[in-house]
């Protein structure tokens, strides 16, 4: 993680802000924190207040200002009102957090028990923003998480120079002083465990926030090497264990075929662990390549080599061990129904690419295990919902975040727990 901003820093940036009257920055917020406000009030050094808008509308708004793509969201706003560089919103945003953490405020307070039992199944950010919420409304909120430890994709999916367990588990202890219960090792994962919750364990609702585990996996005839990682599992390593994930990768030319956040958080950990080389595969241009701009310039100053306009077909695999990867260059045609230009291979072009290890960093999805809730998902194994809060075909029980998206950026998670939790709320209320 960058060093975070002092005093003087974060009050000379926010004297640059405009003072918009209606701020395309807060449009920009899947989350709602609402940066204007909060800028404002640290500008009349309100620095009380100003944590207390960030966290009242984003109980994760310290992991949302380190992690979330500020320069494509909140930020771009800035340069449509007509400054020349926008204002460094999280930079700003986590300041605040923190000045709150060094000085001891605590903003968020719960209300009086009002009887209620909610359970939420799985601890990521759209699980904990909705858990916050309700125990700030007095609801016993109870989440459920199957991995030893909370925090779902940003504990294990988020490496360490992006995101410091630390920093997360601060975050995480504000949610449970409002009195959240977090339950890890704990799987709720079938259509039983429901009826368990809703009838024995007497829940009211519960709100189903279990995230997309399954990583896509290249369609290619040969890959039965060990040398060859999903990107999660990468991942996962580099958080939980280091040392084991620098024994690893250390020496060794890396490969990773993607374009997306985890593909530049996958070659970055690489190269950070001691890789020798770390090549980044990608079928279209850098243009079309939905990583976030600041990612690919982070991957770029860590000495990742670019290898666009290349699909990888095959791997190349002698007796257990990946020795390369079998490519071909390809070229833009039309755009296809992602809006992009589809690639297509150039003949007489395919060629091999010595590698030591293999990452495929080609999307998340839900695990087929969803599919086990009794609920109606798609092919993707997304639960379906039938509109913005998230209910699903079974009365009590709503789901959102990736569950439900698909992969998908924090902050938009944080927006999906925050409108089931008021649903919920809404509906508790209307029963008496």
């Amino acid at each position: 993680m960058e060093k975070e901003f002092t005093m003087d820093q974060a009050m000379q940036e926010a004297a640059r802000c405009l003072m918009c009257h209606d701020a395309p920055c807060a449009c920009g917020c899947p989350a709602g924190t609402e940066p204007d406000r909060f800028i404002r009030k640290l500008r009349l050094r309100n620095l009380k207040g100003a944590a207390r808008v960030i966290k009242e509308n984003n109980a994760l708004g310290g992991v949302c200002a380190v992690v979330c793509p500020t320069c494509t969201l909140c930020a771009e706003g800035c340069t449509a009102a007509g400054l020349d560089r926008p204002i460094r919103i999280g930079e700003i945003q986590r300041f605040l957090v923190e000045w709150a953490w060094q000085t001891g405020f605590a903003p968020l307070k719960a209300d009086a028990p009002n009887g209620k039992k909610v359970a939420v199944v799985g601890s990521g950010p759209a699980g904990l923003t909705c858990a916050a919420e309700l125990a700030r409304a007095g609801c016993k909120t109870v989440v459920f998480e199957r991995q030893p430890e909370p925090g779902g994709m940003l504990r294990y999916g988020i490496p360490p120079h992006r995101l410091s367990l630390d920093f997360l588990n601060r975050e995480i202890k504000d949610i449970e002083a409002l009195g959240v219960e977090i339950r890890c090792n704990t799987a709720i994962e079938k259509a039983a465990d429901l009826d368990r919750l809703l009838s024995a364990e007497g829940f009211d609702a519960v709100f189903i926030a279990t995230g997309a585990w399954s990583s896509v996996a290249l369609d290619v005839p040969h890959r039965d090497s060990a040398d060859i990682f999903d990107a999660l599992s990468f991942l996962k390593q580099a958080k939980t264990d280091p040392q084991a994930f620098a024994a690893r990768v250390r020496g060794k030319v890396v490969a990773v075929i993607g374009g997306g956040d985890s593909a530049m958080d996958a070659a970055v950990s690489a190269r950070k662990a001691g890789a020798l080389d770390v090549y980044l595969f990608y079928r279209r241009s850098f243009a079309e390549m939905p990583g976030d701009s600041e990612e690919k310039r982070q991957a770029i100053s860590a000495g990742i080599h670019f290898v666009i306009l290349t699909q990888p077909t095959d791997f190349v695999i002698e007796n257990g061990k990946l020795t390369g990867l079998k490519v071909v260059r390809t070229r833009l045609d039309a755009p296809d129904a992602s809006g992009r230009r589809r690639p297509v291979r150039m003949a007489g072009t395919e060629h091999e690419f010595q590698a030591d290890l293999a990452v495929e960093a080609l999307g998340l999805v839900p695990p087929q295990e969803a599919d086990s809730f009794g609920l109606p998902v798609d092919a993707q194994h997304r639960i379906i919902v039938r509109d913005g809060a998230g209910h699903t075909a079974r009365p009590f029980v709503l789901a959102g975040g990736d569950a439900v998206r698909g992969a998908s950026i924090v902050a938009r998670a944080v927006h999906d727990g925050k409108m089931a939790a008021r649903a919920i709320l809404d509906e508790l209320k209307s029963r008496g």
